[in-house]
This record gives structure tokens, sequence and C-alpha cells, in this order.
């Protein structure tokens, strides 16, 4: 095999997040954005000694059990991954992939933890209550675009009016907010952000809706690099016919050369900045720019997994009611909230601020005095707290723990711990350490959260022993 040399071979396995390997007559080739068992053809990029990696130049024969994609972005959006799947066959597919990075960790133990599948989603369309789409073009020059960037690149953007992991509320606002700035694009009289140019106004549109409610926050983010009156946005905005009611009408100001929504100041154009939605019996306060599950319902199945690990361990009396709980990488709370009522003290430790905020908020809403939430890193904050737990529950960032502060979980020598991870590779090697340092894995599942992507999330019940085993 040489760079650049064009391959044909079949998609013999995909691993996480979304590698496909094909295999052609020459070797193994390392292929994005392919499914099992594909016949495709590929352009290689790289040569290495084990394998090479190439890119999807052409899909020649589809899997005989495919399906036809229900969205008509699909191929061109980078978004979805699986919409020509069999749902039954995409989970099959996470829950191997979950299973083949923790095999490592299983085979380390002795003793036997229960795998226990992968939970769906409650819904497989329309799930999501959190969208940011982005302003640009498809083409240098051509018209202007609303919506996800194309799949494999950087930079250009094609307009998702079709989308079908939201509802037909966030298409109608896409499609209508489209319409409304295209002819003052195409006139010149307002101009999108050019990452590369640095340069331009309209940025993103942000849009969030309560699965319970209905209530919907619509925030358009632009740069102070041009002034407009967006008040003829704002009206064209409230009177569209929903199905859910727009409670409020944002302008966020960013001009961070980063790409991604970042608030430099909001301004209210109508209603409210925020709205409360519902989640396991418990309610919650949610601005745009809020850490929240953006699958309602399918967060229910993962926080009842969580539960419902703690419940047994209450039910076999392994831990008393009256313990201390901490949370740690605890978002806006909600973990600490739903456990609440079975902890004496639930302390919750965040490094963003206004989800520490947002917490303290909601605890009250919730009428719960036995949650603290504190702000800071994990690694400093827990140097800090006076309390020690009985047991402790993890939920980090998609890198997984800073190796530092896991040693000082560790420390505390917890009976139990529980691991919530939305990136099982970062759960594959906090793992180790974690066996290595005298806990093994008793039960383990993943969880849908965001079906027809490559993204899973992935529970574990870790137990403490008396030593490492292996």
């Amino acid at each position: 095999m040489k760079k650049k040399d064009i391959l044909e071979g079949i998609v013999k396995r995909v691993e996480f997040p979304n590698k496909g390997i094909v295999e052609t007559a020459e070797g193994k080739v390392l292929v994005k954005g392919v499914l099992p068992e594909q016949k495709v053809s590929v352009q290689i990029q790289k040569v290495r000694k084990d394998r090479a990696e190439g890119r999807l130049l052409e899909v020649l024969e589809e899997p005989s059990d495919s399906i036809e994609s229900p969205c008509i972005h699909f191929g061109k959006c980078g978004g979805c991954s699986y919409l020509t799947m069999p749902y039954v066959k995409e989970l099959g597919l996470k829950e191997q992939q979950v299973k083949t990075l923790l095999k490592p960790a299983f085979d380390r133990q002795v003793s036997k933890c229960t795998w226990e599948g992968i939970k769906t989603s409650p819904i497989k369309f329309a799930y999501r209550n959190k969208m940011e789409f982005t302003f640009g073009d498809e083409v240098m020059g051509g018209p202007l675009c609303l919506g996800m960037h194309k799949r494999g690149s950087f930079y250009d953007i094609v307009t998702v009016s079709g989308c079908r992991i939201v509802d037909d509320d966030y298409r109608a606002i896409i499609s209508a907010t489209i319409d409304y700035f295209a002819s003052m694009y195409e006139k010149k009289e307002i101009s999108f952000y050019h990452r590369m140019k640095q340069s331009g106004y309209l940025r993103h549109l942000l849009v969030r809706k309560a699965v319970r409610t209905g209530d919907i926050l619509i925030d358009l983010i632009t740069t102070t690099q041009e002034e407009h009156d967006l008040s003829g946005y704002k009206d064209m905005l409230l009177s569209l016919t929903l199905a859910g009611r727009i409670v409020g009408v944002l302008h966020t100001k960013n001009d961070s050369l980063a790409d991604a929504v970042i608030d430099e100041g909001t301004e209210i154009l109508y209603g409210q900045d925020y709205f409360y939605e519902y989640l396991l019996g418990l309610k919650f306060r949610i601005t745009p720019f809020s850490f929240f599950q953006t699958n309602s319902l399918s967060a229910e199945v993962l926080y009842q997994t969580v539960r419902g690990y703690i419940k047994s361990l209450y039910d076999q009396k392994k831990i008393n009611h009256d313990g201390v709980i901490y949370d740690l990488y605890s978002g806006t709370g909600t973990i600490s909230q739903l456990l609440a009522p079975v902890a004496n003290k639930v302390i919750g430790v965040e490094i963003v601020e206004e989800a520490v905020e947002a917490a303290k908020e909601n605890a009250r809403l919730n009428n719960l005095d036995n949650c603290e939430f504190i702000a800071g890193d994990v690694l400093k904050v827990l140097d800090e707290i006076t309390d020690r737990p009985d047991l402790i529950i993890l939920d980090p960032p998609r890198d997984g723990i800073n190796p530092k502060a896991l040693q000082k979980i560790i420390g505390y020598g917890v009976p139990y711990m529980i691991y919530v991870s939305c990136k099982p590779t970062s759960l594959a090697r906090d793992l180790e350490i974690l066996q290595n340092s005298g806990y093994v894995m008793t039960r383990a599942v993943a969880v849908d959260q965001f079906p027809w992507t490559s993204h899973v999330e992935t529970v574990v019940l870790l137990t403490k022993t008396s030593g490492s085993e292996g």
C-alpha cells in the first residue's frame, strides 16, 4: 500500500468512536464514517506498520439489512452516523464497542462483573432538548446556510431544516431564521462570521425546548462587529405557529475566536432567559447555557440506573441511609438531588461556577436542604472538604478524571463508587488505576443517550476489595 492508492474492501468492524476497519486485498485500512459490512472505496492517506489510514471515497454496496435514511441530510451533515442501520443493530454495535474497550478491565479481575447489556433511549427521534446551529455557507460564496458542519469539514455548513433528532418546532425555527436573514445576506446588509477571516456578524442559533412543558428558548449569537435592529427577527419568531410556546428570545454577544457558543453578554429581546424542566419528579431551572443532559427521557433512564445501583446496596444493607455522598463533576446537581432523599448529606463539586449556582437554585426549588454544592477543581476542592464520604459518584467530562484527582478519590477508601462515563475510552483508562488500587467492577451497563450517533454512556458499580485483583 502506498499513499494516494485507491482500494476497495469490506468494513469488518467499527471501533469506538466510528472508526471502521476495512479489509482489502492489500491489508487493513482505518477509515472514519463507514458502517459494518459496507463495501467501500477508500484512498490511502497514511501507511503504518500494522495498518493504513484512509478516507472514504464511495460506498459501493450497502449491507443487506440496511434501511433508507429517514433524514434527507444524512451523508452530508456530520451529526449522525448510523441512520441507515436498523436501531437494534446500532444498539448491538455500541454494546460491543463498550465491551471490547472494557475487556482488559474484565480480564484484570478474578471476581466476575455482571454485564447488563445496553439500555435503549425511550424515543429514537426528536429527542434533543438543545441544539446549537451554525451560520455559514455550504460552498465558498454560496447562499447563507444555518445548520451543522458538513461531514469531514471544519468550515462548510449544511442547512438541516429536515433534521430528525429534533422536533417540528426546531425545524420551523431554523427554516424561518434562514429565510429571514437570507435576503439581507444576498443584499450584503448582514454577514456571517468567517472563522478563518475572523470577521462577520451571525454566528450561531441556540434553541432549547423543555420536553415536559414545551417551553422554548431561542438565542441568536452574534459578534459585535456589526449593529442590527433585531426587533423584526423577534416579531417574526413570535408569529410562528408552534406546538410549544416561546418563553424567551435572546441575543448573545460572542467575539471569542473559538468555534463555540460563549456568553459574553446576553440581552433579552422578549420574555425571560430561562424555563423549567422536570426530571424524575424534580424541577430544574434551565438557562441557555445551563449544562443539562440533551436527551431528557434517556437521562431519566441513566439516572434511574444510578439510583437503582444505590438502592440495591441499601436493600442488601451494604450502606446506610445516613451517610455522606460525594457527587464529583456534578454539573447542575441532577444526580445530587436525585440521591438527596437517601443520604444524610450530598456534596457536589463542579468546576463551572454557573452550573454550581444553577444547582443551588434547583435544590431550593425542590426543597432539598441536605445538598451542598462547591465550585472548583475536584483536585483542589477535595483538600478543603471536612465531611468524609461513604459513597462516591463520578460523572466526569469526556476526558475522564485527572490522575492526581483520581488518587485522592481512591484515598478515601469508600466501599463503593459509581462511575458514569460519556466516553468509554476514558473510562477504560481510569478503570485500570482503580483496579490496581483495590476496586473491582461488580455491575456495568451501557445506556444509549444519543440514537443514530456514535456516542454512548456507560455506568459501572465499583466495589472495594482488600487489594488489587489480577
